[in-house]
């Protein structure tokens, strides 16, 4: 495959964390935006980003731009597009998602409806035939329009990347895999370092934290939608590559991967998908109360996701948790702590301002990433997070 755009979407505020893991893989980055990033890509980019980006909840081959004011020129615009280029004769071929936003075209089933049929007669006049198939592989197709710039992609990942495939038992509003990544690499922490989660759920926080601690690609055991595309990318690529992610994997200290909760169903699958996971030795589960937390560490980190409260009676419950949480971090001044939470009222029940504080979207919740930073020990020298 020639050189191309590839486009990997994000929680909104990660972005420069998937800029720097794109950079790290060796590719240029073209473009940040909010909630995504553009760089520059090639077939063993597809299979790369695909296997070993933490942060990204998928990545999309863009295909082609141009504007459309009317459902005319979006046909034509889609007609013009060379998709045998992309598409074997027997592709199986959908539109799996439109958005629209401040453009002229808003309608998401009319946009699909019209795309769809504008591939269709475009492959009709290459391939020469009336009708496709399609039983061969999978293309699914998203089409974006934000100010009457529609935007054509091919979504090369299928399921979004945040399913590593080990969170088989969840908990109560679970932090998604790819936004716990997100934050333990915006994070200062390292794997040498100590790091609790106190309301540990179904153990996301602390299993992205081992992944990363023993350089587990998030991607190395499951299937991608473009491994069927035999057309543009080499099969060997997904084998070779996933081979040098197994090579890449590095042996882990364990006893610095603490998690903590009250609720012992939450632990349970805490642990059993820990095991899945295959870090459950690098963690250490137990059941106890926020209010217990003590450590004789002198420096570590805390990061977590506390209870919100969802309901209005609930706004008492969380401020005497969150003012327990306050006297916490007054009690362990050198501990750095990462609360994401969407508690209104957090910064005051804390009784501290914090550090920074960064805007996140947890799934469709405004929620905000709460940052405390301790002391930093002794001849560690300060990284560019604590620096920001």
């Amino acid at each position: 495959m020639k050189h191309c755009k590839l486009v990997a979407p994000c929680h909104f505020g990660m972005e420069a964390v998937l800029k720097r893991e794109i950079h790290d893989l060796g590719y240029e980055v073209l473009e940040v935006d909010n909630g995504r990033v553009t760089y520059e890509g090639d077939a063993e980019g597809i299979v790369r980003s695909n296997i070993f980006l933490r942060a990204t909840e998928r990545v999309l081959l863009l295909v082609d731009q141009f504007k459309a004011t009317t459902f005319e020129e979006l046909f034509q615009g889609i007609l013009a597009i060379a998709w045998e280029e992309y598409l074997p004769l027997d592709a199986k071929f959908w539109v799996t998602k439109a958005t629209s936003i401040n453009s002229k075209l808003f309608s998401p089933s009319d946009i699909q409806r019209i795309v769809k049929k504008a591939m269709v007669e475009s492959m009709k006049k290459v391939y020469a035939v009336s009708r496709f198939e399609e039983t061969g592989a999978s293309y699914p197709v998203r089409i974006q329009i934000h100010k009457d710039l529609v935007s054509v992609y091919l979504d090369t990942t299928g399921v979004s990347l945040h399913k590593r495939g080990y969170r088989k038992y969840t908990v109560k509003a679970p932090v998604t895999e790819t936004l716990a990544a997100g934050i333990l690499l915006l994070s200062p922490w390292k794997k040498d370092r100590l790091l609790v989660d106190p309301f540990c759920g179904s153990g996301t926080f602390l299993i992205e934290a081992a992944l990363i601690a023993r350089n587990i690609a998030p991607g190395r055991n499951r299937r991608f939608t473009a491994e069927e595309w035999v057309n543009l990318i080499d099969p060997r690529e997904w084998k070779e590559i996933r081979l040098e992610a197994r090579d890449l994997e590095t042996p882990y200290e364990g006893g610095l991967l603490q998690g903590y909760d009250i609720d012992g169903e939450a632990l349970k699958a805490a642990r059993q998908n820990a095991e899945l996971a295959g870090v459950s030795g690098d963690i250490h589960f137990q059941q106890r109360d926020i209010l217990d937390f003590h450590t004789p560490k002198k420096y570590g980190f805390v990061i977590s996701n506390p209870p919100y409260g969802e309901r209005l009676s609930d706004k008492e419950t969380m401020k005497a948790l969150y003012t327990s949480m306050g006297q916490i971090m007054r009690e362990n001044p050198t501990w750095s702590f990462y609360w994401l939470t969407g508690f209104e009222d957090a910064v005051a029940a804390l009784g501290k301002k914090p550090t920074k504080n960064r805007k996140i979207y947890n799934g469709m919740m405004k929620t905000y990433l709460y940052q405390y930073m301790g002391e930093k020990p002794p001849g560690r020298s300060c990284s560019k997070e604590e620096k920001s």
